[in-house]
């Protein structure tokens, strides 16, 4: 869980988006951080045992800077009023798949998958679909799959609408060769997080995404 005074300060930090507050609240932002460092520690633990490929990971692999990237923004604020946790196969890889976890007032979810693979990766990703669809619709059928996730992510800004360069429009799995990113994601309620078994519940919820994460790492390992 996490505490609710980490939540109260990103509260806070939503009306109060600018350098002169965070450093009067220095030592609030300092307890915020301890927080969301022990929270991330605390989903390892339960996490690590059902995906071995976690292993290797430490809280630092997990976290977000809290400072946002605002070169290339309209909106000039510069600290995220957010909380993410990512945890990926593979920490080595810049777009290794993994699971995610995402706080924000009324929008808080949980997710998996590759985001946005670069052109070579999504390539790798697409040849494994093509010859092994099966595998894809199978994990995407399942039934646990289905009652945490429903389907893999699909709208307009995640799909081409046409079939890829290289790929026969008529593939059986050509409505997924068509994907860009291949996510899975759920809603969850903002006070789970405060629930003192949102480890254990969060880590059963997204193991669920395991299958789905196999098969993509299985496709970024794989050599032409």
């Amino acid at each position: 869980m996490i505490t609710k005074e980490a939540l109260q300060f990103l509260a806070d930090l939503i009306a109060n988006n600018n350098t002169e507050w965070m450093h009067t609240n220095k030592k609030r932002y300092e307890n915020y951080k301890k927080d969301y460092h022990s929270f991330i520690a605390s989903i390892l633990a339960e996490m690590k045992p059902l995906d071995r490929t976690l292993e290797p990971l430490e809280v630092k692999n997990c976290t977000f800077r809290i400072n946002r990237d605002i070169r290339f923004s309209k909106d000039k604020s510069p600290y995220k009023t957010n909380m993410g946790v990512w945890f990926t196969q593979n920490k080595n890889r810049k777009n290794s798949p993994g699971y995610y976890i995402h706080y924000e007032k009324r929008n808080s979810f949980i997710a998996g998958g590759v985001w946005c693979p670069e052109a070579t990766e999504l390539k790798q990703i697409r040849k494994e679909i093509e010859f092994f669809h099966d595998d894809l619709e199978k994990i995407i059928a399942d039934k646990n799959f289905k009652k945490e996730f429903g389907e893999i992510t699909r709208d307009e800004n995640n799909m081409l609408k046409k079939a890829p360069k290289d790929f026969d429009p008529n593939h059986p799995a050509i409505e997924f060769l068509k994907l860009k990113s291949f996510t899975a994601s759920a809603k969850i309620d903002d006070k789970l997080f405060t629930d003192k078994d949102f480890s254990k519940l969060v880590a059963q919820k997204l193991i669920t995404l395991k299958p789905l994460n196999d098969f993509l790492t299985r496709a970024l390992e794989t050599e032409e």
